[in-house]
């Protein structure tokens, strides 16, 4: 049976993470799928970049990774006190990096900065904004949107 990576590792625990992300029935993440013929080799560059993205976000160093036909594998280091060292800025503005705001599908410079200024004058979203910042459980659902 499968566990939430939040029930297995504290939100508060800092470390070095071996984590996995498998497709399930017969999905191809990379790769040609033989049985259709069908190449998602274009997802490859996609999946670097996002990773790429997220360490610069997160209090998250990233180690390794490896982009499979199914699956992929990284190896992080999870620092939650990094985020706690960060300014009030800096959360808003990593925040709004990872959720803006698009306006007819292009992202909204403006309403990004405004988003970002409400941020900061909320200090209990701040707090919960560093948690995240600071979760491995975060960095690996934020890797799977979009």
């Amino acid at each position: 049976m499968r566990y939430p990576r939040h029930h297995i590792v504290a939100p508060e625990a800092a470390g070095f993470f071996h984590c996995v992300s498998r497709c399930v029935r017969r999905a191809f993440l990379c790769g040609e799928d033989a049985y259709s013929g069908r190449s998602y080799e274009h997802r490859r560059a996609w999946v670097e970049e996002r990773l790429l993205m997220l360490a610069e976000c997160f209090a998250v160093e990233l180690y390794a990774y490896a982009v499979m036909s199914n699956h992929v594998h990284v190896v992080l280091h999870v620092d939650p006190q990094a985020a706690n060292d960060w300014s009030d800025e800096e959360v808003a503005e990593r925040w709004v990096r990872l959720f803006p705001v698009y306006m007819d599908e292009v992202i909204d410079e403006r309403l990004c900065r405004e988003k970002a200024q409400r941020l900061q004058g909320d200090p209990e979203r701040m707090v919960e904004l560093r948690r995240r910042l600071g979760s491995l459980s975060w960095f690996m659902r934020c890797f799977l949107l979009r």
